[in-house]
C-alpha cells in the first residue's frame, strides 16, 4: 500500500515539495559552514518525496540542538508553512487527508531536522 501512496504522493505534491528542499540544500551548500546543514536537506528531499511506510523519531544532543536554533531562524520556517499549508488543501477533502497528515509529519520535520532518524515503518 505504501509503494501506490508513494506514487500518488509524488504525481500530487511530493515533487513539489521535494524540489523545495533540494533548493534550500543548494543554498545552504554555497557556503563551506552550511554543507552539512545542505546535506541534511538533500537525505529529507528524499523523504518528501516519498513519506509513506517511513516514521521519524527525534532526538539529538546539543550539536543537533544548536542546529536546529540555526535552522529554524533561516529556513524551517517557511519550508514549515509550505507544508502546513499543503497539508491543509489535502484535508479539505476526505480522499486528500492521508496526504495531508503526510504534510504535518514533514512539517514537523521541516521545524527539526537534526537529530530526527528516518525509520521504515
Amino acid at each position: 500500500m505504501s509503494c501506490l501512496g508513494n506514487g500518488l504522493w509524488f504525481i500530487f505534491g511530493g515533487i513539489w515539495q521535494g524540489l523545495v528542499w533540494c533548493l534550500a540544500g543548494l543554498l545552504w551548500s554555497i557556503t563551506i559552514v552550511g554543507i552539512p546543514i545542505g546535506k541534511q536537506c538533500f537525505k529529507l528531499a528524499q523523504l518528501t518525496a516519498f513519506p509513506f511506510g517511513k516514521t521519524v523519531i527525534y532526538g539529538g544532543g546539543a550539536p543537533s540542538f544548536l542546529a536546529n536554533i540555526l535552522w529554524v531562524i533561516i529556513s524551517g520556517i517557511p519550508l514549515a508553512v509550505v507544508a502546513l499549508l499543503n497539508g491543509l488543501l489535502f484535508c479539505l477533502t476526505i480522499i486528500g487527508i492521508p496526504f495531508g497528515l503526510q504534510c504535518f509529519k514533514i512539517a514537523k520535520l521541516a521545524l527539526f531536522p537534526f537529530g530526527a532518524e528516518v525509520k521504515a515503518a
